[in-house]
């Protein structure tokens, strides 16, 4: 009985490419696959005739052989005969499938659920304020964690019994079966992949050998954080199973916003009020600043405002930002000027504001001529004109 064409079995063409070749592989094994098909004499023989057609054409050397000499150039002999001499079946499904369906067939890499597993990562989110991610700083944080039961030091047996070997599995976890010409691998059902049988439970744990516990841990803020950086505690995460190492903690942070200041990257930006006669005539006013070793604890800074400094001017002081995370730079602290207008003004102080303004003109406001001139120009334009602007001035 001469064997079918292994393109004819696969439904490609001759010049069909890797990425193609392996498409129709995929969908052919998991239609016929005998674990979906109730295990079948009919879908067992037809899944290995695929995965025998995969196994050569996938295979760049073999493929030009079977290309030129048919079956007779990998060795065929004809159905039962040896065929094509391809890798088990359980490696070529790995390959095609993912380790996860390896491992339905025992081809699986790695742990075993009866093994030693690493506990799992845990997350958790700390606010500092501005002040704390300035200087760094200790914080004491309390989480949720699990550990391993003191009571029977993590067997899950109640002290003076230890935990039996599953009898069904002989503590490895996983059964097998065989199914024709391949082996069918499968979480132990009696023992869930434990490997093992807890016949007189820890009353502490319950049989877990784990418990829920809260832990307290110091933390070292370092110097410069920001938003959104995050912490990796190695080893401080839940506990590892049979053994297994712990997994790690992830403090991620978020730093609270300040009444004060803004952050820009390295730089502080704060905005401080001048009185109109220091912004006119110039002088020195202070400014808030974090304090840390590097400022020698001095919560404020002398500022120089020059004369005829309007709203929105910035001063910047170097080396009174925030840190770098490597200590090897600082921001500037960015001062903005805020212009305030007198109120509540004697009779006096008013006459001689009038005074000033009649002595000053208009060349001692370029700012207000500039925009008066830019104004009349778009009133011209909206209202057709310079006399319906001028009338709408008035």
């Amino acid at each position: 009985m001469a064997q079918r064409d292994y393109y004819e079995i696969l439904g490609v063409d001759r010049s069909v490419d890797e990425a193609e070749l392996k498409s129709a592989y995929r969908k052919l094994a998991m239609q016929h696959h005998p674990d979906r098909n109730g295990g079948s004499e009919e879908s067992m023989a037809r899944f290995r005739e695929i995965s025998e057609a995969y196994s050569v054409l996938s295979d760049a050397q073999k493929r030009a052989a079977y290309d030129r000499f048919g079956h007779a150039g990998v060795g065929g002999g004809g159905p039962g005969g040896g065929g094509a001499a391809f890798h088990d079946i359980n490696d070529i499904f790995s390959q095609v499938f993912g380790d996860a369906f390896g491992d339905v067939f025992g081809g699986a890499r790695g742990q075993t659920r009866s093994g030693p597993r690493r506990g799992s990562d845990l997350r958790y989110d700390l606010e500092v304020t501005l002040e704390q991610a300035y200087r760094g700083d200790e914080v004491e944080i309390n989480f949720p964690v699990t550990a391993a039961c003191d009571v029977c030091d993590g067997s899950g047996a109640r002290a003076g019994t230890r935990p039996l070997s599953c009898s069904t599995c002989g503590g490895a976890g996983r059964v097998r079966s065989a199914n024709g010409f391949f082996q069918v691998e499968r979480t132990c059902p009696r023992c869930g992949g434990a490997g093992q049988m807890i016949a007189d439970p820890c009353e502490a744990c319950h049989g877990h050998g784990q418990v829920r516990k809260t832990r307290k841990l110091a933390l070292k803020v370092p110097a410069g954080v920001d938003d959104g950086s995050r912490i990796r505690l190695s080893g401080e995460g839940d506990a590892g199973v049979r053994g297994g190492p712990r997994g790690d903690l992830y403090v991620f942070v978020a730093v609270r916003p300040h009444e004060l200041f803004e952050r820009d990257n390295l730089d502080l930006l704060v905005t401080v009020p001048v009185p109109m006669t220091t912004a006119a005539l110039g002088g020195t006013i202070e400014a808030p600043c974090l304090v840390s070793e590097a400022c020698d604890g001095q919560c404020r800074a002398e500022v120089q405002v020059p004369e005829g400094a309007q709203t929105g001017r910035t001063v910047r002081i170097k080396g009174k930002g925030m840190p770098h995370l490597s200590g090897r730079q600082r921001g500037d602290l960015v001062v903005e000027l805020f212009v305030e207008t007198p109120t509540s003004l004697s009779a006096r102080q008013k006459e001689l504001l009038r005074e000033l303004a009649e002595t000053c003109g208009e060349a001692q406001s370029p700012r207000n001529t500039s925009f008066a001139g830019k104004a009349k120009r778009f009133w011209a334009e909206i209202m057709g004109g310079d006399d319906a602007s001028k009338d709408t001035v008035a």
